[in-house]
């Protein structure tokens, strides 16, 4: 892939705009050479600005999502994209979340612009759990955790029963929950099914990935053994 056409899919800038960073001379090898259109280099001893390049094609990353963001690149209000580098909304192909949390939920949220990748993290059929520090307005009542693990209960307006899943009680009001689907708000419709109320809601690990010292509004790239990890989770 042409120079120019490889830092515009990586949402650095137009093509326009990359080309004359090239006739600056802005566009590196790790040694400092300036690079052309033509330059046959590797993608990481590509530097931009004095930087290496975001990963090509296959790129994944974990956001610690605080409350108030909605995982869109169109809706209105405050959006997750606008808590990473601008180039991140531009990349080709897109990148998007694996999933979504609500407006009101916090914590780990990944996003990749790989398709294949987004399919086998969300499908229940790969059993990657994901693990939520639930707040409820009220007491736990014992029964919660028989409920929610017989993979029987149906919610409203629904057909299909959930998958089993697992809840730990930490404490008077509040709990672990891990799940293995990701129905639309569904650990808020769980709660509601056996008469409570979620209060606050935050994701805290998917399969053995876990936020770490990702302070809220942070990212990072997860490491190729990190990405595959979850699917062998």
């Amino acid at each position: 892939m042409k120079l120019v056409k490889l830092l515009a899919n990586l949402g650095y800038g137009s093509r326009k705009e990359m080309q004359k960073l090239i006739r600056i001379g802005a566009i590196t090898d790790a040694e400092g050479v300036p690079l052309d259109d033509d330059s046959a280099i590797a993608h990481g001893d590509i530097r931009y600005k004095g930087r290496p390049l975001d990963p090509a094609f296959g790129l994944v990353l974990m956001l610690n999502k605080p409350t108030g963001y909605v995982c869109s690149l169109k809706d209105r209000g405050n959006l997750v994209y606008e808590l990473l580098p601008t180039r991140f909304s531009e990349r080709k192909p897109v990148l998007s979340t694996i999933g979504r949390l609500d407006s009101d939920t916090s914590g780990l949220l990944l996003f990749t612009d790989d398709g294949d990748y987004l399919h086998k993290i969300i499908s229940p059929k790969n059993h990657v759990a994901k693990i939520y520090e639930v707040t409820c307005a009220r007491p736990l009542e014992p029964h919660y955790g028989e409920v929610f693990a017989a993979g029987t209960l149906v919610l409203e307006s629904e057909k299909d029963a959930l998958k089993p899943a697992f809840l730990e009680v930490t404490g008077e009001k509040t709990a672990r929950l891990t799940l293995y689907e990701g129905r639309y708000h569904q650990v808020r419709r769980m709660f509601a099914a056996v008469g409570n109320h979620v209060e606050t809601l935050h994701r805290a690990q998917m399969g053995d990935l876990t936020l770490g010292d990702l302070k809220p509004g942070k990212w990072r790239l997860l490491t190729e053994a990190e990405a595959q990890g979850l699917l062998k989770a």
